[in-house]
């Protein structure tokens, strides 16, 4: 129970890495509040986590003795980011982890040249900007109680770069230097700030991940091989399952991980150690 009475806040918690990451910190005794937008995003061609799967993540996690406050909210809606603070404070009390997971990978598949404006703007707008406005509206609650964790899911993209995802890998490069920033104005103040890279996960049922899927569609990968067109460039020869990015998630909120901050915790299969 390394989050007993602890309050978690996970966003783009309706699926995926969001969802894996929620149903840990549950059976690790933390209470959670799940933010996701909840809906389609007119500028992602592809359909994003629902309400439906909001609403059945929080069913998992009170399954395994949580409590559990379920908000609809965009990353690039300063409003409702506020709203479901304010909200998830009033429930729980205070919130002591903030898992900035919501993400998108798409649109992508184009090179640099390619890329509309528009498209750049959306991609650090979510994947960046929006983590910043999570912090934003945390962080002070945190520095109040003089504790807190922030983990940033970013990913191999913020080490590496990736042939057609000049903006995903733009904004994921980003996100690690506002941890390393964040994690140096908050040290001596109780609060820690780390980024976790995931590699390829699979896209596993039981989460209703589709993260692998959209990057095998951008890239023109056919879905019938879009597992083993990616088990090839792994080391290990091996997807990560969601579970794998969660416990390094767990680690880094809880207190066995207390003299951590600023750092990257790369959970690839030694893909980046080539």
């Amino acid at each position: 129970m390394r989050l007993h009475g602890r309050t978690a806040l996970v966003t783009g918690a309706a699926r995926g890495l969001g969802r894996a990451c929620a149903v840990r910190f549950a059976e690790e005794g933390a209470d959670v509040a799940l933010l996701d937008v909840a809906g389609d995003v007119d500028e992602v061609p592809y359909p994003l986590g629902s309400a439906e799967q909001l609403d059945h993540t929080a069913a998992l996690c009170r399954e395994r003795g949580a409590a559990a406050l379920v908000a609809h909210a965009d990353v690039r809606d300063r409003a409702a980011i506020d709203a479901a603070v304010t909200a998830a404070v009033e429930r729980f009390g205070a919130i002591d982890v903030l898992v900035n997971n919501a993400g998108i990978a798409a649109p992508s598949g184009q090179a640099v040249h390619d890329i509309d404006e528009a498209d750049w703007r959306l991609m650090l707008d979510v994947d960046l900007t929006g983590a910043w406005r999570m912090t934003k509206a945390v962080a002070p609650l945190m520095l109040e109680q003089r504790r807190g964790s922030i983990v940033n899911v970013s990913s191999t993209a913020g080490l590496v770069g990736y042939r057609c995802f000049a903006a995903y890998v733009a904004a994921k490069h980003g996100l690690i230097g506002l941890t390393k920033a964040a994690a140096l104005d908050y040290a001596a103040l109780g609060v820690r700030v780390n980024a976790l890279c995931p590699g390829s996960v699979r896209d596993e049922d039981e989460m209703e991940g589709r993260m692998l899927h959209e990057v095998a569609r951008s890239l023109r990968v056919p879905v019938a091989q879009r597992e083993s067109a990616f088990v090839e460039a792994q080391p290990t020869n091996a997807l990560l399952e969601p579970r794998d990015v969660a416990a390094a998630a767990l680690w880094l909120a809880s207190d066995e991980s207390r003299h951590v901050t600023g750092t990257v915790l790369t959970v690839d299969g030694g893909f980046t150690a080539r």
